[in-house]
């Protein structure tokens, strides 16, 4: 049993998640590696050695949220760090996608933050311990061909950082939330958006390595901080069209063309 506390990453079957489930053994914690495909959690969890269990998690059931916690808490003792990382990317415009796929989006990306954050919450009051949301660039600036996603992410940000108030207006200390907001990152998530128009926006800037995540996450959890962007640069940018969205959605066209230009670029590289 870890004396650092247990630590949960859901979506951790592959890429990002992965890795930070891969950071949080390094510091010591025991990890319940979860994944929608529990094989895929099972074989991560196998190569992060004793400290590591995996858990099938459709991080939007939250009886089934609540039952990975308590294995957690079970076997570590108590909850440290909860990583919200599950996350799924449907691009195009919204009028075009189906029904089911805006669910999808909305469901993973906002009601499973929400639903391990809450969660996480409830095992954290008596010892304390930190929340870290994956959110995106996407969660504070317009994204075209990406709506949807967008709003699960303005949702996963703005639940985030009032919840974080709530605690404070409770009295409820030693909680922390943190949110990390990338922009495109080198992921399996983007790997099969080459050739799609409406991933355009994510491809506009310098894609992230999966490590340089991984280094802002083990940043915010020596030294919390509410949000984080990357790279700062763009967060500057997002942070900018926020306060004149007018101006925004104009040049957006730009932006994504821009993005068309690198897909085409990566595309003929390959």
């Amino acid at each position: 049993m870890s004396t650092l506390g247990g630590a949960v990453v859901t979506g951790a079957g592959r890429g990002l998640g992965r890795l930070v489930a891969g950071l949080l053994v390094d510091r010591g914690h025991d990890v319940l590696v979860t994944d929608l495909d529990g094989e895929a959690a099972a074989a991560v969890a196998a190569e992060l050695g004793p400290r590591a269990t995996a858990r099938a998690l459709d991080v939007r059931d939250d009886v089934a949220v609540d039952a990975a916690r308590d294995e957690l808490v079970g076997r570590a003792g108590r909850l440290a760090v909860w990583v919200n990382n599950a996350g799924v990317l449907v691009t195009g415009p919204a009028w075009e996608q189906d029904p089911q796929a805006r669910r999808l989006m909305l469901e993973v990306n906002a009601l499973g933050t929400i639903n391990g954050t809450v969660s996480a919450i409830a095992a954290m009051r008596e010892h304390g311990g930190h929340v870290v949301n994956v959110v995106s660039l996407a969660g504070l600036t317009p994204v075209p061909g990406e709506a949807v996603y967008a709003a699960s992410k303005h949702a996963a940000i703005g639940f985030s950082l009032s919840t974080a108030a709530d605690l404070r207006l409770a009295g409820i200390g030693g909680i922390d939330i943190s949110c990390i907001c990338p922009d495109g990152i080198w992921t399996p998530m983007l790997h099969d958006k080459l050739d799609d128009p409406g991933a355009a926006l994510s491809f506009s800037g310098r894609l992230l390595q999966p490590e340089e995540v991984v280094a802002a996450v083990a940043r915010v959890l020596d030294r919390p901080r509410p949000v984080t962007t990357l790279p700062r640069s763009r967060g500057v940018q997002a942070r900018l069209a926020a306060l004149a969205p007018r101006l925004a959605v104009a040049v957006s066209p730009l932006v994504a063309a821009r993005g068309r230009r690198t897909q085409a670029r990566m595309l003929r590289e390959r």
